[in-house]
């Protein structure tokens, strides 16, 4: 809530850490070692930042057992993670924003649509007929929810998401602002008078704790459901094609387009702006690497990149062996011409 205020002591217990120093020293916000000031809480996860925390300014810092005594802050709590560790204040001393209670006097509620307990529903939303949206969840300004989808416990939608028809969000779902979910997927017939749009008469599902960044788009499928497992999270501006199915626990990150009827394993890594052909599978905990274009299925455990995506290391032994030729390709020319000339002089 604003204001909040917490002691040394206080976080010291929130986290499970071991306080070094005053435990009174009052903290309102965190903020990296460079810019907080005396109200403020840091975190020094590794030696390579200890010059910084020697000159922070910080009123706390979360440090792990070998740097407790390194030069700093007086007051420090000891962790053995003090990223998840800030990450935990961070939501007691910022927390979201909290839309005003009930519905908005200019939202609009279909027949038959079921709000469950302590729903909020801002400005300007729209919710369709026999909408379904479980307790406490939080429905931003100007959402669209269409005819029939069901929301479960403490979903919270951004301002200006789209939940199309078909489909279904598990509990404590967040999509953020301008996030797709449930579009038609793409699917046309081509012929001599153009391309003839498919009916997508599938679903689009999402499991419990998935996030979806702002501006993604996640399509529904054609004849079966678009599913998105369990605890998987979605970085801005991905794109997820139909009858795709990701496992549990994923990580897309910006960019990242995966192609129709892909099917992707738990714990899997797409980082940046990789892209997936369809048809293909990627198997658990596999890695794929920033701006990787994958062409075939990927093995459990897999890390590849490059473009066409290769074995991580085997991409990197070709890029290292080019990166050493490109010194003597003038040499190399030279050498060409010279027999060239000698043939011909032959």
């Amino acid at each position: 809530m604003p204001g909040t205020v917490l002691t040394a002591q206080a976080v010291a217990d929130l986290v499970g850490g071991r306080l070094s120093g005053p435990g009174a020293v009052e903290l309102t916000r965190v903020r990296s070692l460079a810019l907080a000031g005396p109200d403020a809480l840091a975190a020094c996860a590794a030696a390579r930042w200890s010059e910084a925390m020697a000159s922070s300014q910080a009123g706390a810092v979360l440090v792990t057992e070998d740097l407790a005594a390194a030069p700093g802050p007086a007051t420090r709590v000891i962790v053995p993670d003090p990223r998840r560790a800030i990450a935990q204040v961070a939501a007691v001393l910022h927390p979201d924003a909290t839309a005003p209670a009930g519905i908005a006097p200019t939202a609009v509620v279909g027949r038959g649509a079921v709000l469950g307990a302590g729903v909020r529903v801002g400005h300007h939303a729209v919710l369709g007929e026999a909408v379904v949206i479980g307790p406490g969840s939080v429905i931003g300004p100007h959402v669209v929810i269409e005819d029939g989808a069901v929301l479960g416990r403490e979903v919270r939608l951004d301002p200006h998401v789209t939940i199309h028809a078909g489909s279904v969000l598990g509990d404590r779902v967040h999509c953020q602002t301008g996030a797709v979910i449930g579009s038609p997927g793409f699917g046309f017939l081509s012929g001599a008078q153009g391309h003839e749009r498919v009916p997508q008469v599938g679903g689009c599902v999402l499991g419990d704790d998935v996030e979806v960044g702002a501006g993604s788009c996640i399509d529904r499928g054609s004849l079966e459901d678009t599913v998105i497992g369990r605890g998987t999270k979605i970085d801005n501006l991905v794109h997820v094609g139909h009858n795709v199915r990701i496992g549990e626990h994923c990580l897309l990150m910006a960019g990242v387009g995966v192609s129709g009827s892909t099917w992707i394993g738990d714990r899997v890594v797409l980082a940046g702006q990789a892209g997936l052909v369809g048809h293909i599978e990627v198997g658990d905990g596999a890695r794929i690497g920033a701006q990787a274009g994958v062409i075939s299925s990927v093995p459990a455990g897999g890390a590849v990149s490059g473009y066409p995506a290769r074995p991580h290391r085997e991409f990197l032994r070709a890029q290292a062996a080019l990166y050493r030729l490109a010194p003597h390709i003038g040499a190399l020319e030279e050498l060409l011409r010279s027999a060239e000339k000698a043939g011909r002089d032959g």
